[in-house]
């Protein structure tokens, strides 16, 4: 019998962890200097440092070290004095060298946190570890209905991605967040995110795979302290999926201990398309691993100086981003995801310098600019139009040169590269008509031709002068300030 998320809570308390991995934009990888650029023909990034080829030797990035150490400094952990690279030894077709570079027991940055904001409330995230290894290449499977191995009628390898530096952000077990779990996980990568975005270290593109995410989950009975078996849904690469892995096996979880059987620790994969996981192969254990110290580096030992330089050069994080412009715009939590979902917090921040309100920045890039971006299939943000163009059109629209539907052709003509927003009002003759003789010339017209609507406004039926604005707008071609026009209208039939 299938359990739903909301009856799998009245018995048991989900527990949640993620294990988080970015890879950094460095331009060479990890431990050679190949290029690490996105897309480029396959197995054309290589070199006998990043497949592991006999008598290669490789060189720690340094650039990638500082990197983690930014990553560290923002996410509240300490940074080592001395740690070491380790072998992770294991066999899959994707890994040339059949064992990785990582950090084992002596990981660069340890014991921080994440705070992120759910439902009105703060949720403290632990960080248990966050350590740098060289990522792995691809398996392409080709001939499948699911690009999974199962039902491929061959598989192919690329090892561009082979040596990229990898950084692992590994979370503590996130207990006591109740319904609020699946969204926890959530808000934690996206928090997540927009740090890693601010630090500069990596696009944190997830549909590219420079991050993604295993989402372990496990469920303890109601009122017990004890842990229970838990599952890793491997590589989810969307925020989304993220929320909907952990909600899923949630579920899965409770109706198999409900059933009588036992959760069994393992790796699992989530599908996009159903929303549910399946069994992956049983999960190893570290001492699978046969860990031992990298002989081929030597250990890191970062000059604390060098610490407090990165320390100091940090950019202003998310979180005090979010309680400034919270204050300074006066939004509302809800108000602010809004805009940071849609991806629009750094334009119309950039359009409020340029001289726009915060209520008309986030009026044009939260509606007009959104609609065309969503037509277009971008981000609102690659829109051919500046925030400083925005903040020109709203001036005109404040000192009444404009009006909002003269406004979005401005606009149109500034996406379609026609020039500037004064230029484009100047060429499509789109200023707003501010003349009175020529307003009351066309409230005439409509007057006459409507004696109907006439009488009823001198009866008291005020309301039915917006057919004769929508008259004089439709004969101005939407040039008229509606306003004014009401206003005149009203003197006219007094």
């Amino acid at each position: 019998m299938t359990v739903t998320y909301e009856e799998a809570l009245q018995k048991y308390e989900p527990v949640f962890g993620l294990e988080t991995h970015v890879e950094l934009g460095t331009t060479t990888k990890m431990f050679c200097g190949c290029p690490t650029t996105f897309g480029a023909e396959p197995n054309s990034h290589v070199c006998p440092v990043c497949l592991g080829l006999p008598g290669s030797l490789p060189v720690t990035n340094r650039v990638a070290i500082e990197y983690t150490i930014k990553i560290g400094l923002a996410l509240n952990c300490s940074i080592a004095s001395w740690c070491r690279f380790a072998r992770k030894n294991y066999f899959y077709p994707d890994m040339p060298k059949n064992f990785q570079i990582s950090q084992y027991d002596e990981p660069l940055c340890v014991d921080g946190y994440l705070d992120v904001l759910v439902g009105g409330k703060t949720v403290r995230v632990g960080i248990e570890r966050v350590h740098l290894e060289e990522d792995t290449g691809k398996s392409l499977h080709i001939g499948g209905a699911t690009g999974r191995i199962q039902g491929a009628d061959y598989s192919l390898v690329d090892y561009n991605r082979a040596g990229i530096p990898l950084v692992e952000i590994v979370t503590r077990p996130v207990p006591g967040t109740g319904y609020l779990a699946p969204e926890v996980a959530r808000a934690y990568v996206t928090e997540l995110r927009d740090l890693l975005r601010s630090l500069g270290v990596s696009d944190v593109r997830m549909e590219e795979g420079s991050l993604r995410a295993d989402v372990n989950t496990s469920l303890s009975p109601r009122g017990s302290d004890v842990l229970g078996t838990r599952t890793e849904t491997k590589n989810v690469n969307s925020l989304r999926s993220v929320e909907r892995a952990v909600r899923s096996e949630v579920s899965r979880q409770a109706e198999v201990l409900g059933s009588g059987g036992r959760v069994i620790q393992e790796t699992r994969h989530f599908h996009e398309d159903t929303g549910v996981t399946t069994s992956g192969r049983s999960k190893e254990e570290a001492q699978d691993y046969r860990y031992f110290p990298e002989p081929d580096l030597v250990p890191v030992a970062p000059p604390r100086d060098w610490v407090a330089s990165i320390a100091a050069s940090l950019p202003e994080l998310p979180s005090a981003r979010r309680a400034r412009l919270m204050s300074a715009w006066s939004l509302s939590e809800l108000e602010f995801e809004a805009l940071r979902n849609a991806g629009a917090l750094g334009v119309v921040e950039a359009t409020v310098a340029a001289g726009a309100s915060p209520a008309d920045a986030r009026k044009w890039w939260l509606g007009e600019l959104a609609r065309r971006a969503n037509d277009m299939g971008i981000e609102v943000s690659a829109l051919p139009i500046t925030p400083a163009d925005v903040a020109r059109i709203s001036e005109l629209v404040a000192a009444g040169s404009l009006n909002d539907r003269l406004a979005r052709q401005v606009i149109e003509g500034v996406l379609d590269e026609e020039g500037t927003p004064d230029e484009v009002v100047a060429a499509r003759g789109l200023a707003v008509v501010s003349d009175d003789s020529a307003l009351l010339s066309a409230i005439d017209e409509a007057i006459a031709a409507n004696p109907d609507v006439v009488a009823r406004i001198r009866d008291g039926k005020v309301q039915a002068a917006g057919v004769l604005v929508g008259a004089v707008m439709k004969a101005t071609r939407g040039k008229a300030d509606a306003a004014r026009v009401r206003e005149l209208i009203m003197d006219r039939l007094s």
